[in-house]
């Protein structure tokens, strides 16, 4: 098992792959374990999963590029850990503190219905625990430095996720 350093290089180290290549990454782990054990995918038969999971996919990935516009915009950062040097409260921000995320993860889920595997959606946790962990405290801590109250205010009366 990881004693607290190790997990803490662990966690370091992830800090510098960008967070959509760690949905990217633990989908691509679990669509190769499917692989390796169940040959094609499940559900087969249930020839609706294929436009669902189109559906889920672009309704997340359009979430997900919506906020990453709106930090664009706001030029901001979309870095995690950097600085960022406006507050984006609007959009999506009014719902979740991480719209980014959730789209991410909506997508996530519409890629493995899409393509009708199951041990990617097994693997979605672990990606989800290390943003909640380690991500978004860092990124929080940060936000709260640079904005202060206004950023307490926003933290009380915005969930992190929805």
């Amino acid at each position: 098992m990881f004693d607290r350093i190790q997990f803490g290089q662990l966690a370091t180290a992830l800090l510098r792959v960008p967070v959509p290549w760690l949905f990217v990454l633990t989908y691509l782990a679990g669509a190769g374990i499917e692989t390796l054990f169940h040959r094609g995918g499940f559900f087969w038969d249930f020839k609706m999963l294929t436009p669902i999971g189109c559906a889920i996919f672009a309704l997340g990935a359009g979430l997900a590029a919506w906020g990453w516009i709106l930090f664009r915009r706001a030029r901001t950062t979309r870095v995690p850990g950097e600085v960022s040097t406006t507050l984006v409260t609007t959009g999506p921000y009014r719902f979740t503190r991480n719209p980014m995320y959730v789209g991410l993860s909506v997508a996530y889920i519409g890629e493995a219905a899409l393509q009708h595997q199951i041990v990617p959606i097994v693997f979605l946790p672990l990606t989800l625990a290390y943003l909640n962990r380690v991500v978004i405290p860092l990124e929080e801590a940060r936000l709260h430095a640079a904005f202060g109250a206004e950023y307490e205010r926003y933290g009380n009366a915005v969930r992190r996720w929805f």
